[in-house]
């Protein structure tokens, strides 16, 4: 993810979060992708008990307002709101506190050990010497990652 990516999904979150907590909610992810001629915003938004339709589009409606209000992602975009569902983006702190023992998905921006996706068990989420590191067991091996190492991780569908 580009530092420019970063910095807007970075500042939506900022612009957004006092809003939606006003809601009852909270955000579980942004996602900012620069297509050809457009932005996508992609807003995942959760509260206790699930969140419906209706949540989504006045979410949706608000956020679209405050987007504009302050020009990021600046010109045009699209913008989605909805549940994290089934395979729920892992991405802060607390989600990988919050769903210790699950397995999960994970990609990396680089490779570990010649893997750059892993599937496993998320075994714990720590700091070490400053640095936040997530420990995963595929098939019985254990892997120390880099939280910053992460591009994406996902919550695995176990029916």
């Amino acid at each position: 993810m580009s530092d420019i990516v970063k910095n807007y999904r970075q500042r939506i979150i900022e612009i957004i979060e006092p809003m939606v907590s006003d809601e009852g909610m909270e955000i579980v992810d942004v996602e900012c992708l620069r297509m050809k001629t457009r932005w996508l915003v992609r807003l995942f938004i959760d509260k206790e008990g699930g969140v419906t339709l209706a949540d989504c589009t006045n979410v949706s409606h608000e956020v679209g307002d405050l987007l504009d209000i302050y020009d990021i992602p600046p010109g045009p975009y699209t913008l989605e709101v909805s549940s994290p569902g089934l395979d729920r983006p892992l991405a802060r702190d607390k989600d990988f506190i919050r769903y210790k023992g699950s397995k999960v998905r994970v990609r990396l921006t680089g490779k570990i050990e010649g893997i750059r996706n892993f599937r496993g068990t998320l075994e714990d989420f720590l700091e070490e010497n400053g640095e936040k590191v997530i420990i995963l067991t595929v098939d019985g091996k254990k892997y120390r990652i880099p939280k910053e190492s992460v591009a994406k991780a996902n919550l695995e569908y176990e029916p």
